[in-house]
């Protein structure tokens, strides 16, 4: 089991994540504990006042929200009744068994994961303290969890494939209200994947129509180190009104991101190896774009490719979709650079001539044979691309000289 603490200072925003979860269908909430109504007779407002009515008893502190998810392994079949058990136990070990909390069961990952809301505001106005207590009453208490009810351990749910876009639908601006979609695919990829850069974000964020913006630099937003989101349409253009991060629930600020880098770049390091061992594999054959990039999606691998407008491939970016890993080209080794790579790539012309050289002797449909009985014009052919159509003006010349004769 693996449980991640999320503290805050907005109740509703906590409230609102999961109640717009369960409207959607992939969530539902399976328990109320230390309300005053049954599960079934509380309505928002209800869930609302019972936390925000403790968290106004002390002024002060302005960190009033935790969120809790409490993720089980690939596999496990638990009921809800097992559920709200290990929830209970759980909020015991970490000293909240006396706060109100409600509990969801999200249905939105390949795993069974719940979500707890409550506040760290007791009925006295004392608050209880957050300092820690992921690091030390949590680990404690999903440990001593694990043993009682037999549940995979965090260590080995870290080895089990992890899913790929699991009911993540790309944001389409106009289908859903925008705020909600920025939301729902942020939550998902800035906890899935590790990336070390706002651009390796991107890489994975441009998959589902979104991009980070920091603004230009030289802006003030930049200079201030602001960030906002966008939707993007089919072309990769911004459209819609962007919306700040500091806005979105969760806070997915610069300043947050930053802090995820860092740790991100340790996490990410048992990956490399595998990542370049399958680049080795792919640019090992003599490779199209479209090959480049089939071979390596058939092993688990997305490159992001940018160019100028002149299509001249400048950056790339690799998503290993198997570990959920993102590392900038030139990170792996100049070998996998943009500039290596982008010289490494055949026109789709050249790659056949050179499918057809392995064969000599057969004919194709237009009945040129394959073999290269011109030797002149084979090595023409196959000159580097940036001297192709020099040496083939010189094969010409050659020829019309020989006909003149």
């Amino acid at each position: 089991m693996v449980a991640k603490i999320k503290s805050g200072k907005s109740l509703i925003g906590a409230l609102n994540y999961n109640e717009r979860k369960v409207s959607l269908g992939t969530a539902r909430i399976i328990g109320a504990v230390r309300f005053s109504k049954d599960l079934d007779q509380l309505n928002f407002h209800d869930k609302l006042f019972r936390l925000t009515d403790l968290a106004e008893r002390n002024e002060r502190t302005k960190t009033n929200t935790v969120h809790i998810s409490l993720n089980f392994g690939n596999g496990e079949s638990l009921t809800d009744e097992l559920l709200l058990a290990v929830t209970a136990d759980y909020m015991k070990g970490i000293g909240f068994e006396n706060q109100p909390y409600l509990v969801y069961r999200h249905q939105d990952a390949g795993h069974p994961h719940i979500h707890i809301v409550t506040t760290n505001i007791k009925a006295d106005g004392n608050r209880i303290s957050l300092h820690y207590l992921g690091q030390n009453e949590s680990e404690k208490a999903r440990k001593a969890i694990e043993n009682q009810y037999g549940l995979i351990k965090a260590e080995e749910q870290q080895k089990q494939r992890p899913d790929l876009k699991v009911n993540v639908a790309s944001a389409i601006y106009g289908v859903e209200e925008t705020k909600r979609s920025i939301t729902n695919i942020l939550n998902y990829v800035t906890r899935s994947y590790k990336y070390t850069t706002v651009g390796e974000l991107n890489a994975v964020l441009q998959g589902y129509n979104i991009q980070a913006d920091r603004g230009a630099k030289g802006s003030r937003m930049f200079s201030r180190n602001g960030l906002i989101y966008w939707i993007l349409d089919a072309e990769g253009h911004k459209t819609g009104v962007p919306i700040k991060a500091s806005s979105i629930y969760g806070k997915p600020t610069l300043k947050a991101l930053e802090e995820k880098f860092q740790l991100n770049d340790r996490l990410r390091k048992p990956s490399r190896a595998s990542v370049i061992e399958r680049l080795n594999e792919v640019i090992a054959r003599p490779q199209t774009e479209n090959s480049f990039i089939l071979a390596l999606k058939k092993r688990d691998i997305t490159p992001v490719l940018r160019k100028n407008e002149n299509g001249r491939l400048y950056g790339i970016t690799f998503i290993d979709e198997k570990n959920k890993v993102v590392f900038n080209g030139s990170n792996l080794g100049k070998a996998y650079s943009a500039n290596q790579i982008y010289e490494s790539l055949l026109p789709e012309v050249k790659l056949k001539l050179i499918e057809k050289s392995k064969h000599p002797g057969q004919t194709d449909t237009a009945g040129y044979n394959r073999s290269p009985d011109n030797p002149e014009l084979y090595n023409v052919l196959f000159k580097p691309e940036k001297e192709d159509l020099g040496a083939l003006n010189q094969f010409k010349r050659k020829k019309r000289k020989s006909l003149n004769l």
